[in-house]
């Protein structure tokens, strides 16, 4: 059996084969398993495995993450009128994905995805449902090269950047380590963004619990997955020359949770939230 898998499975044919690379964990898929999903495999279980045994709370932080991404979107679109989202670092899709979550408050919303996991780009076509008033696009790029993303043609189709846009980066920056200017990547980003977009962003930390979450670091590490943990106050320099809105940076339960959310402790939580507007 190959691993390779045709384009024809992606959203467009113009995209190349990709390998799936089955034999190695992936971040994409291991966060796949430690939040329920079924596209991972063996390796990738091990990994994430190890990552539990290290600190059993992993599932618990990465599930609120997610919940604290559906929540910032949906008080973008719905309290603050945003229309167009520009979602890097997407991952396998999940439903509601953001232009779900978008377009059932503005059905005319527009949403831009980016990643460059190979096993993404198979399952892109979900990320293309959108509504007949909005639109959608997959860009198949690499967060580090912030420039073939803003040009590529796919997405300047679908997002209008002389109109507002909410970045969404959420739980991708540890990936990028120090030496790789995660800051300058986001302020090259939001340099080209309108006045009035939005930047939504986590950052995994170990300020709860540093043993537990430095444990988890040395488990991807020590598996080719290059991952760094972050303070509080590196994650507020991502949101330098911006207003943040209201709590702030937060661990992400506390940002502006649902009523109903059921109560979550800090201990188990490695991962700061913000959203901040570009004025």
């Amino acid at each position: 059996m190959t691993n390779e898998v045709r384009a024809g499975q992606a959203p467009n044919d113009d995209y190349p084969a990709v390998d799936l690379r089955m034999d190695v964990p992936h971040s994409a898929r291991v966060y796949d398993y430690l939040i329920g999903g079924k596209t991972n495999f063996e390796p990738d279980r091990i990994a994430a495995e190890a990552s539990v045994e290290a600190w059993p709370a992993l599932p618990i932080s990465m599930r609120t993450t997610r919940s604290f991404m559906e929540r910032a979107v949906r008080h973008l679109t719905k309290d603050y009128g945003v229309r167009q989202f520009l979602d890097i670092g997407t991952g396998i899709p999940k439903s509601p994905n953001v232009h779900e979550i978008a377009q059932a408050i503005a059905p005319e919303a527009r949403v831009g995805y980016v990643d460059n996991d190979p096993i993404v780009l198979t399952h892109a076509r979900a990320l293309m449902s959108s509504t007949a008033q909005g639109r959608t696009c997959y860009v198949d790029a690499d967060f580090r090269d912030p420039q073939s993303i803003i040009d590529n043609p796919r997405l300047r189709e679908v997002l209008d950047f002389s109109e507002p846009v909410a970045l969404s980066l959420i739980a991708i920056v540890h990936f990028v380590l120090d030496a790789d200017d995660p800051q300058g990547i986001v302020r090259r980003f939001m340099d080209v963004l309108a006045p009035g977009s939005y930047l939504a962003l986590t950052v995994f930390t170990g300020d709860t619990d540093p043993v537990g979450v430095g444990g988890v670091s040395r488990e991807y590490n020590k598996r080719g997955i290059p991952l760094q943990v972050r303070d509080k106050s590196e994650t507020e320099a991502f949101f330098d020359g911006y207003e943040l809105l209201d709590p702030g940076v937060a661990l992400v339960h506390h940002w502006r949770p649902d009523a109903d959310a059921e109560p979550v402790r800090d201990q188990d939580i490695a991962m700061y939230a913000g959203v901040a507007v570009k004025r």
